[in-house]
């Protein structure tokens, strides 16, 4: 089924999976400095809610982590990752697609 009054690309069987919202902040600095992008990232739950999930899973365990060579893990990015690859997730939200 196809939802036209929200987007023609989401149909019924995104919905029956969970939505992601991936929460991340590149720097401790930012996390502590920058409350607004914060703010911004939590907000998406609301957009997620207007398409149409109910069930919807924040990662924000990689804020204040690095993506650059030599970075530690992101373990978020891992665990999003697989359940994409398991077929768990209907969507991805992100403020930004170069923060994934």
């Amino acid at each position: 089924m196809i939802l036209p009054q929200i987007n023609s690309k989401i149909r019924e069987s995104h919905l029956n999976r969970k939505a992601v919202i991936y929460v991340r902040q590149s720097t401790e600095r930012q996390v502590r400095q920058n409350k607004e992008s914060q703010r911004l990232q939590y907000g998406l739950k609301n957009k997620a809610k207007e398409w149409g999930w109910d069930r919807i899973e924040f990662i924000d365990c990689d804020l204040g982590s690095s993506a650059g060579p030599g970075a530690s893990r992101r373990v978020g990015f891992e665990r999003l990752t697989a359940s994409v690859a398991v077929g768990e997730v209907g969507i991805i939200f992100s403020r930004e697609a170069s923060r994934l």
